[in-house]
């Protein structure tokens, strides 16, 4: 007969149990929610989709948007204290360095644009120049960690894949998340600049090739008829289900099996929305796919349109490297990155409001942060240094405020002193143009409500938007 002891002493097990059911319970319910199909917004958009034009390496902020006569004014001075602590290598270090370029005002704004830039100087009303960005971190690795993922920790979900988990996609025949890199070199972190962390794989970004097979083994070797191709389809769709359902909540089988079944659907849908050789010869130049220069990164920015036209989510156009990165031979530098991406960006913005998207599509330019304005390696071969302080991102479309600045660095561009934004702002403001409240987008992981602003605070940019 059980005594009062032994009903105590073993109780524990019972709750332990009742947890672990419970824990069950909520694997099996989530079993089969983890789609790409639309989902509901936490209000109304003002962007339904996004194209992140990332440009990794670290603009230079003080020679592109953020003009400083102080500069010249000091030209050659030693930095503060303050700002020789952000300094990495101490003995390149020269004094403050001026911007070798002219700045000048554009559009019905008087927006402020570097001669860098002319194609972008030509579309200046349409897009919001944040000044005042900020981040933690000086390293590449980590400061793109934190960009992408909203923590300097190489295992976070990247925005993508929040923004995908969130909203699903309008195109079951597409990726929802499209990842466009350079046939140069991937950038840095690779692959997880778009990793899905611990959400479900299948809100992963689809990296698409611009040169050759967009993606590799689409298509099978030996062509089938169509009624063959059915009945097989048919016959894995029901293998699939029925392995599916011996393993319910198996999240990543769920994946799996959706992106066996997205890579079939994909056989026609794909190769029509990446195929630029069916726009005109006006709209391919206008894009610079005539100029060696702009071509590769041109069509990148045309297939983003394409995608997005057809009802793609997110898609992300990244350069070679990090051809911002410009430590030394800055004017080289910036001069390549700017010859080979300017034209292309302008051209987007343009074509997506030719075409009516534009209110719909958000664009996002920016890298993981700045640079340093004074000399690394003084002299003719003079560039910057990481400038993780103060920088500056563009935004166009989508419910953003054209022809506008927010924010500002101190008198030399060194650090964000008026309303300055940080990166989860800056996650927080693009998941809210989206229709998201950064608050509400949680991913129940080990008992806790994760977010891409996690615990951190967070704002909306409310001022840039319309």
């Amino acid at each position: 007969m059980a005594t009062r002891r032994d009903f105590f002493s073993r109780m524990s097990d019972g709750l332990m149990g009742t947890a672990l059911a419970g824990l069950f319970a909520e694997d099996l319910r989530a079993g089969g929610l983890y789609d790409l199909t639309p989902k509901k917004t936490h209000h109304a958009p003002k962007a339904k989709a996004i194209i992140q034009l990332f440009m990794n390496g670290g603009p230079s902020q003080v020679d592109l948007f953020d003009h400083k006569p102080a500069l010249t004014k000091y030209a050659g001075q030693a930095p503060s204290r303050d700002l020789a602590a952000e300094v990495r290598a101490v003995r390149e270090t020269g004094g403050l360095m001026p911007s070798p370029y002219k700045f000048a005002r554009h559009g019905k704004s008087g927006l402020e644009i570097s001669e860098m830039l002319p194609h972008l100087a030509k579309v200046v009303d349409e897009i919001s120049v944040v000044k005042s960005m900020y981040t933690t971190h000086l390293a590449h690795e980590a400061a793109l960690f934190l960009m992408h993922g909203g923590r300097i920790l190489p295992t976070r979900p990247s925005l993508g894949a929040w923004i995908t988990y969130g909203l699903g996609s309008e195109n079951q025949n597409l990726p929802a998340y499209v990842v466009l890199d350079d046939p140069k070199g991937p950038p840095i972190n690779f692959i997880q600049n778009w990793q899905a962390g611990w959400i479900p794989a299948v809100y992963q970004g689809t990296r698409v090739r611009s040169e050759g097979s967009p993606i590799l083994n689409l298509h099978a070797k030996q062509e089938y008829p169509a009624g063959v191709v059915d009945l097989s389809r048919s016959l894995l769709h029901g293998m699939d289900a029925g392995h599916k359902a011996r393993h319910l909540g198996n999240a990543e089988l769920e994946a799996r099996i959706a992106n066996y079944e997205l890579a079939a659907r994909m056989q026609m849908a794909a190769t029509d929305a990446l195929d630029v050789s069916l726009e005109s010869a006006s709209t391919r130049s206008a894009y610079g796919m005539d100029d060696e220069r702009t071509a590769s990164y041109g069509k990148r920015c045309l297939m983003a349109r394409r995608l997005v036209e057809r009802g793609v989510r997110l898609v992300q156009v990244y350069i070679e490297g990090q051809i911002w990165d410009n430590h030394n031979k800055i004017r080289a530098g910036l001069e390549y990155a700017c010859g080979k991406t300017d034209q292309p960006a302008a051209a987007l913005i343009r074509d997506l409001k030719e075409r009516g998207l534009l209110d719909s599509t958000l664009v996002v330019w920016g890298g993981e942060f700045g640079r340093l304005p004074i000399a690394q390696d003084p002299g003719v071969n003079a560039g910057r240094d990481h400038g993780p302080s103060g920088f500056s991102i563009w935004m166009a479309g989508g419910g953003i405020k054209g022809g506008t600045t927010y924010g500002a660095t101190d008198e030399i561009g060194y650090r964000a002193v008026e309303n300055k934004v940080s990166v989860h702002d800056f996650h927080a403001t693009v998941l809210h143009l989206l229709g998201m409240d950064h608050r509400k987008l949680v991913f129940t992981r080990e008992g806790r409500n994760e977010r891409i602003t996690d615990e951190f605070p967070a704002r909306v940019l409310g001022e840039i938007i319309t």
